[in-house]
C-alpha cells in the first residue's frame, strides 16, 4: 500500500508573507499542490473613484520592495492615455533607479531569503557542504549574509538621489520627473555603481562580468566552474555546487511558458542598443525556448478557483473588462485562493529573471532550458546573475547622463484626458502591469496583475495548475515534516504575497 498523506500545509511566509501551500505526498513525491493566498487587500476597488493621478501615491504602496517599479506601471499607463514623448534625460533617470531596486531585491533575495535554507542544519549536514553554507548564509551572521546587506544598501543610495527616498519615492509624473541631479550627486552615483560592481565582480561572480557573459552552454558552464577557485568559491560558484549535490538542479520544472512584459525604455539618443519592443528587457512569450512577440491583448485573469465574483464577461477578463469583488466564500467549492489566475493565451505562464533570460534567448539559459527544463537551479542562478547585465548600462546612462545633463527631463502634461491606458514593465519578480481608465476626470478603473500573480496562480477554468503549483508536482522529499525540497522550489520564484494585490 503506498504511503498517502494528503493536505499537508507549508506556511512560507519569509517576505511579505500570507502564502500557504497545501500538498499531497505519495511515498515521498508530491502529487498534488495548492497555493492559497490568504489575504485580501482590495488596492483595486479603492481606486474606483479617485483623481486621475492618485494612483501615483497610493499604489506603490502595494509593496515595500518593488513600490518604484509599481510606481513606474501607473505613470506608464498615464504616459500612454496622454501620448506624451518622455525627454531622454527622464528615461535614463528612471531606468537607473529601477535597475538599483531590481539589484538589490536580486541579491537580497539570493542570499537572505534563498540560500538561508542551505545553512540549516535540520536540512543539510556535512554531505551537502553544510559547514562553508553556515559560515556564509547564517542569518544575520553568515559572512555572505552580512556583506550582501552592507552593499546592498549603497545601491539603493542611487534611488535616494535621483528620487529623494527609498521606499515610496514620487518623483516619476507623467511628462518625465520632477527634477534632476546636479553634476556631483551624478558623479557620486557613479562611483557607487563602480564600487558595487567591483564587488559584485569578486564575490559574486568570481571573475570579471566579461568572462561571466562568454559564458554559452551548460557545459561551458562546468568548465567555468572548474577553471579557478574563484569561481568555485564564489556565490555563483557555491551555489552551483550546493544545488548540485543537495538535488535542487532535478526539482520544480513548471510550466514551461514564459513570460516577460519587458522594460528600460531605450532613450532615442543613446549608445544602449534597444530589443523587443524598444526596450532593454525585451518582451515576448516563451514556449520552451520557442519565442514569439507579445500581444497584451492576450492577457486575461480567470477566477475560477479564486474568491471572487465573476466579471459580467464571464469567468475570464482581459484587465479592462476585469473587476475584482471579493466573494468570501471560505474553503467552499473550487475557490481557494484570494490571487486571481493571469493567463496569456489561456496558458499560465512563469516570470520572473529566468523568463526574461528565456525571452531574450541568453545562449546560457536556453541551453539549460533545452537540456533540462526550467527547475529550481536555473531560476536562480538566473536571479544571481541578472545585475551582470544592469550593472554595464548603468554606467553607460549615467555617463551620458553627466555629457547631457542641461537637456530636458520634464514634458509639461497639463491635463490627462478621458482613455484607457496600460503601464506594462518588469519588477525584479517579472512582469508587473496596472490597467487604468479614465472617465469624467476620475478613475473609473483599475486593475494590477502583479508577478507573484502569475507565478502563485490557482488553478483556471481548465484545470490548469499554476506555475509554482505545476512546479511542485513531482517533487521528491525526504521529510514529510520538513518539506525544505518544496521550500526550494516555491522560493526559487521569489514569492511576495502581498503583491498579489487583490
Amino acid at each position: 500500500m503506498p504511503n498517502i498523506i494528503k493536505g499537508v500545509n507549508i506556511p512560507l511566509n519569509r517576505v511579505e508573507g500570507d502564502l500557504e501551500i497545501r500538498v499531497d505526498i505519495s511515498d515521498g513525491v508530491i502529487t498534488e499542490a495548492q497555493s492559497c493566498g490568504t489575504m485580501y487587500r482590495g488596492f483595486e476597488e479603492l481606486m474606483i473613484g479617485r483623481g486621475v493621478l492618485d494612483g501615483l501615491v497610493i499604489t506603490p504602496r502595494v509593496c515595500g520592495i518593488c513600490s518604484l517599479t509599481h510606481l513606474a506601471a501607473a505613470v506608464g499607463a498615464l504616459n500612454m492615455i496622454t501620448n506624451v514623448v518622455i525627454p531622454d534625460n527622464a528615461i535614463r533617470l528612471c531606468n537607473l533607479a529601477l535597475m538599483a531596486e531590481m539589484i538589490q531585491s536580486d541579491m537580497r533575495q539570493a542570499v537572505l531569503m534563498y540560500m538561508a535554507d542551505f545553512a540549516n542544519p535540520s536540512s543539510y549536514g556535512s554531505d551537502f557542504l553544510f559547514d562553508d553554507a553556515f559560515s556564509r548564509y547564517e542569518p544575520l551572521k553568515g559572512s555572505s549574509a552580512i556583506d550582501v546587506i552592507k552593499e546592498t544598501k549603497r545601491i539603493v543610495e542611487v534611488i535616494a538621489i535621483i528620487g529623494g527616498q527609498w521606499p515610496h519615492t514620487s518623483f516619476m509624473v507623467p511628462g518625465g520627473v520632477t527634477s534632476i541631479p546636479e553634476i556631483h550627486k551624478i558623479l557620486q552615483c557613479n562611483m557607487i555603481v563602480k564600487n558595487f560592481t567591483a564587488w559584485y565582480e569578486k564575490r559574486v561572480l568570481g571573475c570579471s562580468i566579461e568572462r561571466w557573459n562568454a559564458v554559452t552552454t551548460l557545459k561551458e558552464l562546468y568548465e567555468w566552474l572548474e577553471e579557478s577557485q574563484s569561481h568555485r568559491e564564489s556565490e555563483v560558484g557555491f551555489f552551483i555546487r550546493f544545488s548540485i549535490n543537495a538535488g535542487i538542479d532535478k526539482i520544480g520544472r513548471g510550466t514551461d511558458n514564459f513570460i516577460s512584459f519587458g522594460s528600460l525604455t531605450i532613450p532615442e539618443s543613446t549608445s544602449v542598443r534597444a530589443k523587443a519592443g524598444g526596450r532593454f528587457i525585451p518582451s515576448g512569450f516563451a514556449r520552451g525556448i520557442l519565442v514569439e512577440p507579445l500581444d497584451q491583448s492576450k492577457i486575461s485573469e480567470d477566477i475560477s478557483h479564486s474568491w471572487y465574483l465573476p466579471p459580467p464577461s464571464g469567468q475570464s477578463a482581459h484587465p479592462f473588462k476585469g473587476t475584482t469583488k471579493p466573494y468570501a466564500s471560505g474553503n467552499s467549492g473550487e475557490q481557494y485562493s484570494w490571487t486571481k489566475s493571469p493567463r496569456y493565451n489561456s496558458l499560465p505562464a512563469e516570470t520572473g529573471p529566468l523568463a526574461e533570460m528565456v525571452v531574450e534567448e541568453i545562449p546560457l539559459f536556453q541551453d539549460m532550458i533545452k537540456n533540462s527544463g526550467a527547475n529550481a537551479m536555473v531560476r536562480q542562478l538566473a536571479r544571481v546573475v541578472r545585475p551582470a547585465k544592469l550593472l554595464p548600462v548603468m554606467q553607460i546612462w549615467l555617463n551620458e547622463l553627466m555629457h547631457n545633463r542641461k537637456a530636458p527631463f520634464y514634458k509639461s502634461v497639463k491635463d490627462i484626458p478621458d482613455g484607457d491606458g496600460a503601464g506594462m514593465i518588469e519588477a525584479a519578480r517579472g512582469a508587473l502591469g496596472h490597467w487604468v481608465s479614465i472617465k469624467n476626470g476620475k478613475i473609473s478603473l483599475y486593475q494590477i496583475i502583479t508577478p507573484t500573480a502569475w507565478n502563485s496562480s490557482p488553478k483556471d477554468s481548465n484545470n490548469l495548475r499554476g506555475p509554482w503549483e505545476e512546479a511542485l508536482i513531482g517533487t521528491h522529499v525526504r521529510n514529510p515534516d520538513n518539506l525544505i525540497e518544496a521550500g526550494h522550489v516555491v522560493r526559487s520564484f521569489d514569492p511576495c504575497m502581498v503583491c498579489s494585490v487583490h
